[in-house]
């Protein structure tokens, strides 16, 4: 059988980059091995020319190469910054927006973490998409760049193309994203199981803005989240789900927001998906019975779940996983 070449991962970092960004990629897409010796990925990191570039924390990086890496890459990563000119003027070298926008047309898949959202946007190419960036340069962003819609609220956001995080930990989840697209979930979780973080992290970003904590900080509603976990099929009204934790409905519906950074039926909801997807990608149970199964009632309200959310159908989604997993035993064989 015909060994597929790795997938090139080129990671562009401008001084001063994220160290943690930067090492973020390689990190978690080397761990793809369809076989022992044979990583999924090649990853490499590139700076403008090519020289040592400085990070925020304190040392330098010797990157692999240049601009001209990104020529051939299949996905170019953008590592979070804080370079002045970027962040306060929302302008980049043009040389690096020239480069990224010709891997744009080459149809690569372009992704940013924490800040690299800046370069993105600068660069002109989340023109009219979603996007997201560390809640702590919201603001500037907005200012910066009014035509891209900013939401502090998810890790990460997918639309069209174009792939961005939000700061700090949030590269992992985008990371694992990346991978979960590409490999589909089982290989996804043994990458979050063997770096001890959770394969899907519930909520968003909203969870870690600095803001007060109401009084019942002592409570949680971990519980419900639990409750809801196994009884995905259930239907758990706000009252149960509140007397589960032992609060009134106000107080859990307020703390449930500020823990996870969403509603409780959208994080049910989520929750279904989920379940959902990994059994279109470990059975051949029909789509109507996999929606009764998750809680998601019919076949019909599946598909437009996955439809608005992920942009296919189940039987699309359960194709392409069966597609990926064939080339995966190629690799192997």
């Amino acid at each position: 059988m015909t060994v597929a070449a790795p997938h090139r991962v080129t990671v562009l970092a401008l001084a001063p980059v994220v160290a943690f960004d930067l090492s973020i990629p390689a990190q978690m897409l080397a761990m793809v091995t369809p076989r022992p010796g044979r990583a999924a990925y090649e990853v490499r990191a590139v700076t403008p020319d090519g020289s040592a570039v400085a990070t925020v924390n304190g040392y330098g990086v010797l990157p692999q190469g240049d601009l001209s890496l990104l020529e051939h890459a299949d996905t170019v990563i953008v590592a979070g910054t804080r370079c002045p000119d970027v962040l306060d003027g929302g302008v980049v070298d043009p040389r690096v927006a020239d480069a990224l926008r010709a891997a744009t047309r080459r149809r690569a898949r372009m992704v940013s973490l924490c800040t690299g959202s800046f370069v993105l946007a600068a660069a002109g190419l989340l023109e009219g998409h979603r996007a997201a960036t560390h809640w702590r340069y919201a603001d500037q962003f907005r200012r910066l760049f009014p035509s891209v819609g900013l939401d502090t609220d998810p890790l990460y956001v997918a639309d069209r193309g174009m792939l961005t995080s939000a700061g700090g930990a949030a590269a992992i989840d985008l990371c694992l994203h990346l991978i979960r697209e590409d490999h589909g979930s089982s290989v996804a979780n043994q990458v979050a199981r063997y770096n001890v973080v959770a394969p899907m992290r519930d909520g968003g970003q909203a969870q870690y803005i600095d803001h007060p904590v109401a009084e019942d900080a002592g409570t949680s509603t971990a519980a419900a989240r639990a409750l809801m976990s196994e009884h995905l099929d259930r239907r758990l009204s706000l009252k149960e789900l509140a007397a589960h934790c032992h609060m009134s409905v106000r107080s859990f519906t307020r703390r449930f927001r500020q823990e996870t950074g969403t509603s409780p039926a959208e994080w049910l909801t989520s929750a279904r998906l989920k379940h959902a997807r990994h059994l279109l990608e470990s059975t051949e149970l029909p789509v109507d019975d996999i929606a009764a199964r998750t809680g998601l009632g019919s076949g019909t309200n599946l598909r437009q779940h996955m439809r608005v959310t992920l942009d296919t159908t189940p039987s699309a989604y359960r194709r392409a996983f069966r597609s990926t997993a064939a080339s995966r035993t190629d690799a192997r064989a």
